[in-house]
């Protein structure tokens, strides 16, 4: 009866797994700019197939060559990286093939970019994917789910607020 003074539930405030997968602590990531939280703190992701999906609605806001790896800024301003795999800058963008572009906009849920797992694989390099916050300062955040199965765009991986 009096529902109107329930809170609505939203995705604010939320970041969603942007892959399918496991889950891990950054700190088990086989990179020190990840493991010791050097760029952020996040999570990162075993991946079980090639596909990055939005992890929140926002806007691409940095997106180099190689396409190994993206910025994503969300409506509050949060800054978020998600890394595909270890040193796979290397690959100059081979086995990388991107849906959006910098500055494009995008739904949580939105397919991002599609990588070649096993090509990515078979030059050697890990497929583990750091999703990190890169302006910590500005928010607190809370690590929700750091072991287990993840589903993109439906597991909340993080949460945080504005400062």
């Amino acid at each position: 009866m009096f529902n109107f003074f329930k809170k609505k539930e939203t995705d604010a405030g939320k970041i969603y797994a942007p892959l399918d997968g496991t889950v891990m602590d950054i700190t088990e990531v086989k990179d020190e700019l990840f493991s010791q939280k050097i760029l952020g703190d996040g999570v990162a992701i075993e991946p079980t197939d090639g596909k990055i999906y939005a992890p929140f609605d926002g806007t691409v806001s940095t997106f180099p060559d190689s396409k190994h790896a993206f910025g994503l800024e969300s409506a509050d301003g949060l800054e978020l990286l998600i890394h595909f795999g270890m040193d796979t800058v290397r690959l100059e963008g081979e086995g990388f093939s991107p849906k959006v572009s910098e500055g494009d906009t995008f739904k949580k849920g939105d397919l991002l970019m599609e990588c070649d797992v096993e090509f990515i694989k078979s030059k050697g390099y890990p497929v583990s994917t750091p999703v990190v916050i890169t302006n910590m300062d500005s928010f607190d955040f809370k690590i929700e789910q750091s072991k287990g199965e993840v589903k993109h765009a439906e597991t909340v991986v993080i949460s945080y607020k504005k400062k």
